[in-house]
C-alpha cells in the first residue's frame, strides 16, 4: 500500500522501518528542515523494548551510543549534596541521546522510505479509495493509509479528531545545549526552589559542552511554539530571581540554536484511528516526560505494522487489534508522567524536603525502580513475521 507518515522523530521512523519491511510504499513528511539535534537523553526499560530493538537490528548500535546514564545530584545553593539518585533512576537499562536514536532509526528506514523534510500536512479528505492529502508546500497526493506520528502537538490529530486532546499538567520544561564552564563531570547537578528546578549536566558526546534542563510550575501559557526567542524570554522571566548557577546557565541561551520548550502535558484520545488514519506514539497517547514515551513509541510502531501485516492489509481489523493490545499498558506507562513535574519541582519547601527524605531511603528508591521496570514489561510482543509466514 501507499502510506504516509507524519513525523520523523521516533515513532515515525520506527513505523517506516516496519512498514517498509512488510513491503509497503512509505513516505515520511517532517516539518523540520532536518533531523532534530536536541541533546537530551531518552531511556528504555523492560524486556518488550529490548525484544523490539533486537528485531529491528538496532540494539547493538544503540548500546554503542549509550550514555551510561547520569546520576541526579540535588544540591543546595552552596553546592552541597542533599540527595543523589543513581544513573538507572532516570536512565533505565539503556539511555541514549534522542538525536542519536532518531539518526539510527532514520538510517535503518531510509532505504525503504522516502523522507520529505521541511513540509507538513495542510489538509486531508478520506473517501472509499484512500486519503487525499494536500501539503503546506502545495503538493498533493492520495494515500491508502495515513499515520500521525507527529508528537504531542500532532497536526494529524487536530485535522482528524478536532479538539487538541492535550491536558496541561501544571508545569513547563525546557532544555538546551551550552558550554561546560561549570567543571561538571559525570553527575548532573539539580537545584530546587519551590516550583522550579534548574539543572545542568555534561554532554556525553563532548565533555566541553553541557546540557541544561529547567522545569517550572505555571498555569497554561500562550506563546508561539515556532518562536524560540519568545520562549527564551519566558525562561529568563521565570528564573530571574534565582541564584546558584542559574544566571550563568541562562546566559547560555544567547548562543542556543535549538531550544526545546514545551508544557508537561498528556494526550488522551478516545480512539486512535478514524477510517484510514491512525495515531501512533505521542500523537495518540503522549506524556511529555516521565511516561516512558520513547519505549512505548518503539513497541507501538512494531505492533501497529505487525497487525496490519497479520490482517493482510485490512486496516479496520488491524487498527482495532492495535488499540486493543496497547491501550491498557500504554495508559499505565503514561500515568507516570502525571507525577514528573511534582517530583522534579515540588511547589513548596516542605515538598522538596519530603522528596529528598523519601528518596534518600534505599528501600523506597528500590521500590520505585521496580515499579518502573514492571510497568514497562506489561506489553505482549507477538512475532508477526512468523505469523504472516504461516498465512
Amino acid at each position: 500500500m501507499k502510506v504516509l507518515i507524519s513525523g520523523a522523530s521516533v515513532a515515525g521512523p520506527a513505523l517506516a522501518y516496519w512498514l517498509g519491511r512488510y513491503g509497503h510504499q512509505v513516505t515520511v513528511v517532517e516539518l523540520a528542515p532536518a533531523l532534530r539535534k536536541g541533546g537530551y537523553a531518552v531511556d528504555f526499560r523492560g524486556s518488550a523494548n529490548k525484544v523490539v530493538l533486537e528485531r529491528m537490528g538496532v540494539l547493538d548500535e544503540l548500546r554503542d551510543r549509550q550514555t551510561g546514564g547520569t546520576a541526579m545530584r540535588f544540591v543546595d545553593e552552596d553546592g552541597r549534596q542533599v540527595l543523589r539518585l543513581p544513573p538507572e533512576f532516570a536512565g533505565g537499562e539503556l539511555e541514549v541521546l534522542r538525536s542519536d536514536l532518531s539518526q539510527v532509526l532514520y538510517e535503518h528506514s531510509r532505504s525503504s522510505a522516502e523522507y520529505r523534510f521541511g513540509d507538513s500536512i495542510a489538509s486531508m479528505e478520506q473517501h472509499g479509495g484512500g486519503v487525499d492529502v494536500t501539503f503546506e508546500s502545495g503538493m498533493a497526493s492520495t494515500y491508502d493509509l495515513v499515520f500521525g506520528a507527529d508528537g504531542m502537538h500532532s497536526v494529524v490529530r487536530r485535522l482528524v479528531f478536532g479538539r487538541d486532546h492535550v491536558r496541561h499538567l501544571g508545569y513547563y520544561i525546557a532544555g538546551w545545549d551550552l558550554q561546560n564552564s561549570f567543571g561538571i563531570e559525570r553527575d548532573g547537578l539539580m537545584y530546587n526552589v519551590p516550583g522550579r528546578l534548574a539543572s545542568v549536566g555534561m554532554d556525553h558526546r563532548d565533555p566541553a559542552k553541557a546540557g541544561a534542563m529547567f522545569v517550572f510550575a505555571s498555569p497554561e501559557l500562550t506563546y508561539d511554539r515556532r518562536n524560540p526567542q519568545q520562549q527564551k524570554e519566558i525562561l529568563r522571566s521565570a528564573y530571574s530571581d534565582i541564584g546558584w548557577k542559574v544566571p550563568a546557565i541562562l546566559d547560555g541561551l544567547d548562543d542556543c540554536t535549538e531550544l526545546y520548550f514545551d508544557s508537561i502535558s498528556r494526550v488522551d484520545v478516545d480512539r486512535w484511528s478514524d477510517g484510514r488514519i491512525a495515531l501512533v506514539g505521542d500523537a495518540g497517547y503522549g506524556a511529555t516526560v516521565g511516561g516512558m514515551g520513547t519505549g512505548t513509541a518503539i513497541v507501538a510502531a512494531y505492533i501497529l505494522a505487525g497487525e496490519l501485516a497479520a490482517a493482510d492489509g485490512n486496516h479496520v481489523a488491524a487498527f482495532a487489534a492495535y488499540e486493543r493490545q496497547l491501550r491498557k499498558p500504554v495508559r499505565a506507562c503514561q500515568s507516570g508522567g502525571n507525577r514528573t513535574g511534582k517530583f522534579l519541582a515540588p511547589r513548596t519547601r516542605f515538598g522538596i524536603a519530603a522528596r529528598n527524605r523519601l528518596l534518600g531511603t534505599p528501600f523506597l528508591l528500590d521500590q520505585m525502580l521496580r515499579v518502573g521496570q514492571k510497568v514497562s514489561s506489561d506489553f505482549v510482543i507477538r512475532d508477526y513475521e512468523v505469523a504472516t509466514q504461516r498465512q
